[in-house]
């Protein structure tokens, strides 16, 4: 994508309304616009990232044995009734009617529809387990909606819902899930801790939230220092294995780790002084075992091997995908801007024509884009007229990890500049090696 033919409104102001750091920047880089309040469009910087996140959660939901489905935002308000929340949701519920007065709401969440999918096509143990998920567009009539997209009312988020003939099966579900979500948080540059926590209207008796630590985080949480020292990396995990799973489990969960809600003085003082930690965390995802719940109000049941008629047990999972570019930011920038990291940056690569019109820069910045892209990579090239300044000072907000910059002085001398975005060291190589060197940042093969 060259700039001269780019939709990016970038704000050298930062807007009055923004409080926090990702809010500030998401709108400052022409990623999102406020249509009405916590309601926003997304622009085509933000976009791409965006996706570059939905496409991580399907990739490891899919990794998982997950099977995608794609269900309506506007459901009816009689299956929610039959489960019996549709009047103990609250107000967060927006609730509507159609032409025909018909009681319809914008989904908050999907349990009720999911299980009417279920029990309209399954009958038998021998279709089970069964996980079901989708990524779709939530409403939820927050009451104060703030700080952007990471309280919105609107909001783009993974919902999945596991169906299992026992409650260890669930159970089993439920870490299954627990590993594809520490895989996907880490394939975005974040550490996401599962914290202990309360299951609020969902229901259910085990839950753990997935919580970035941020200054700006909402969630006060209490943990012991050496959860941060746990990354789960390149390991490989057989899904189907449950004594695997259980493992990564217990790795990840049996240090102390709480959100307010269900801290636990008591225990925490059990914890060594200097391991202590109280701090601020921003939540990006939640998993949940509730059992039955949902199943015995809807008549969601299986016959078993004995030809027995039985409740399937159930849990929900979701991830905050459009919440992680707010999180991803809080944890990852500096006062410049937006220091993506790689595996969700919008752009591989910005390329800085320093004298667009000169034939030499052109020539060179049109050789290294077309290199890159040739290699399944996508630069950014910005080939405006602006100056020097104004072209670096763009592209530290927009945040790309990397910058291959060309002026006619260092082309003279067979040499473009490199420079990381996260740590500012630049150095000067011969153009067809600074393309070598991005893609093996990125894991792919240049020759």
């Amino acid at each position: 994508m060259r700039l001269s033919r780019y939709f990016l409104p970038v704000l050298k102001e930062t807007p009055s309304e923004a409080q926090i750091v990702s809010h500030r920047y998401m709108l400052r880089a022409g990623m999102i616009k406020q249509a009405s309040a916590g309601i926003y469009s997304w622009l085509p910087l933000g976009l791409k990232v965006l996706k570059k996140i939905e496409n991580i959660v399907h990739e490891e939901q899919e990794r998982a044995g997950h099977i995608p489905v794609l269900m309506p935002t506007i459901q009816s308000a009689d299956l929610w009734r039959e489960s019996g929340r549709y009047d103990d949701y609250g107000d967060e519920m927006l609730r509507i009617k159609d032409r025909h007065g018909r009681d319809m709401l914008y989904g908050p969440t999907n349990e009720e529809q999911i299980t009417d999918i279920f029990r309209s096509h399954i009958s038998s143990y021998k279709d089970l387990p069964l996980t079901l998920y989708q990524v779709q567009w939530k409403f939820r009539d927050e009451v104060r909606p703030r700080f952007g997209v990471m309280r919105g009312r609107e909001f783009f988020m993974k919902d999945g819902y596991n169906f299992d003939l026992t409650k260890e099966d669930a159970l089993h579900a439920y870490n299954r899930h627990l590993v594809s979500y520490l895989r996907t948080y880490e394939r975005m540059g974040l550490q996401a801790i599962p914290m202990r926590a309360d299951s609020g209207p969902i229901g259910g008796e085990d839950t753990h939230e997935f919580l970035v630590l941020a200054d700006t985080g909402e969630s006060e949480v209490f943990y012991d220092s050496a959860v941060t020292d746990l990354t789960f990396g390149d390991r490989e995990i057989d899904y189907d294995d449950v004594a695997q799973c259980q493992g990564v489990m217990e790795e990840f969960t049996t240090k102390y780790a709480r959100t307010d809600e269900t801290h636990d003085e008591a225990v925490f003082a059990e914890v060594p002084e200097e391991r202590r930690r109280t701090a601020r965390g921003i939540e990006v995802g939640q998993i949940f075992y509730f059992g039955t719940k949902y199943s015995e109000a809807m008549g969601a049941t299986v016959q078993d091997s004995d030809g027995n008629k039985v409740p399937v047990h159930m849990g929900s999972h979701g991830i905050g995908v459009s919440r992680l570019l707010g999180a991803i930011i809080e944890a990852s920038h500096d006062d410049k801007g937006i220091i993506w990291p790689e595996g969700v940056t919008p752009f591989h690569c910005g390329i800085v024509n320093l004298k667009s019109g000169d034939d030499a820069a052109d020539a060179a910045c049109d050789e290294i884009y077309n290199a890159l892209t040739a290699l399944g990579l996508e630069p950014l090239l910005d080939d405006t007229k602006e100056r020097a300044g104004g072209k670096f000072a763009s592209m530290d907000l927009i945040g790309l990890p990397w910058r291959i910059t060309v002026g006619p002085r260092g082309l003279k001398n067979g040499v473009v500049e490199l420079t990381s975005r996260r740590t500012g060291e630049s150095e000067e190589l011969a153009p067809d090696a600074a393309i070598a060197r991005i893609a093996e940042i990125y894991g792919i093969s240049a020759g």
